[in-house]
């Protein structure tokens, strides 16, 4: 006889190439906390084809349940099998919170999912409480990034959430004995209406900014491509990545990949030193645990100088070009 699920709190585990997703864990510790005044269990919900190699690292991290649903056509990802096999799985086990991460995958998956639900989704979320009633909290950034609205679903199970990757710790793990519990899986050839023929990925050359230990980050008051070239000066100086707000991007002086905040990464550096930034919260939220927050700006009233640990009223391109002469005598002795 197959055992039932009994965990209520289920994490969806996204994986590439035989890797979890770091999203997905940093969710299963913060389940735990969550779990803590309700008494639930928690659940990573495991999809795809040849999935025991994932088992043991699950489990290490602390996981009351794995549910697995595996079928050869959940070997890639598709969003009519996911949603199809997940939607069975939920109506039938009555999970009460249901949570992914705010990738590419998670939010495709998570607002279709909750589309044939018919119940609600806080999406690109940067925190989770549990109420006074055990209703899920999500702390959704709005208006810009310039309020942070509190909102829930009182009335619809499972109560759903992404969440940006990156605001959450990852979990140190719980001595429990996890359980591997296979979910049912209904498909056929005909329920994919679309052929995967190939999967191309982009070479990534340089360190991700989720990992870098020191980030050079420009705004609008960069003012031009040609002096963005300074922010570039000084992170290679420093060893560090390069990191902006939303305005650089759009005028195309960053790439996309490099924006930090709301609507892109969040970063754990030691060191940040934000320059040309005003400091508004739509960026701002992106910035988690920083030892060390620098700002240099013209503007003194610049709502980054209440962030900062250090703050520089002036023009950056009269403080960052002796700052990478000091920086680069100090490297060759000369200091």
């Amino acid at each position: 006889m197959a055992k039932t699920p009994q965990s209520k709190v289920w994490v969806f585990a996204e994986h590439r190439e035989g890797k979890l997703a770091e999203v997905e864990l940093e969710l299963l510790g913060k389940s735990f906390e969550l779990t803590e005044l309700t008494g639930q269990k928690v659940a990573l919900v495991l999809m795809g084809h040849q999935l025991n190699r994932f088992y043991e690292e699950i489990l290490s991290f602390g996981a009351d349940e794995i549910l697995v649903a595996e079928h050869p056509l959940l070997k890639s990802y598709c969003s009519q099998t996911y949603v199809k096999v997940l939607e069975n799985a939920i109506r039938k086990h009555q999970p009460e919170i249901f949570l992914l991460g705010a990738t590419a995958m998670g939010t495709d998956l998570g607002a279709r999912l909750a589309a044939r639900l018919r119940t609600g989704l806080a999406a690109r979320c940067i925190d989770l409480t549990i109420s006074s009633e055990k209703k899920l909290l999500a702390v959704v950034p709005g208006w810009g990034g310039n309020v942070l609205a509190t909102v829930h679903s009182p009335f619809t199970n499972p109560q759903m959430a992404t969440v940006t990757p990156g605001v959450f710790d990852m979990p140190k793990g719980r001595n429990v004995t996890g359980q591997i519990i296979p979910l049912e899986v209904k498909l056929k050839p005909g329920d994919v209406t679309y052929q995967i023929l190939e999967i191309r990925r982009e070479e990534v050359q340089e360190l991700a900014l989720e990992r870098a230990e020191v980030v050079i980050a420009g705004g609008w008051g960069i003012g031009s491509k040609e002096d963005w070239q300074w922010i570039e000066n000084l992170a290679s100086a420093l060893n560090g990545v390069v990191g902006a707000t939303r305005p650089p991007v759009d005028e195309g002086w960053a790439k996309e990949k490099q924006m930090i905040g709301q609507s892109g990464r969040t970063i754990h550096p030691k060191l940040y030193i934000g320059i040309g930034i005003s400091g508004e919260m739509h960026h701002m939220v992106g910035i988690k645990g920083v030892e060390m927050i620098v700002a240099i700006n013209q503007d003194p009233q610049a709502l980054i100088f209440e962030w900062c640990d250090l703050g520089l009223v002036g023009d950056f391109k009269e403080v960052i070009p002796p700052l990478i002469k000091a920086i680069q005598n100090y490297k060759e002795g000369t200091h």
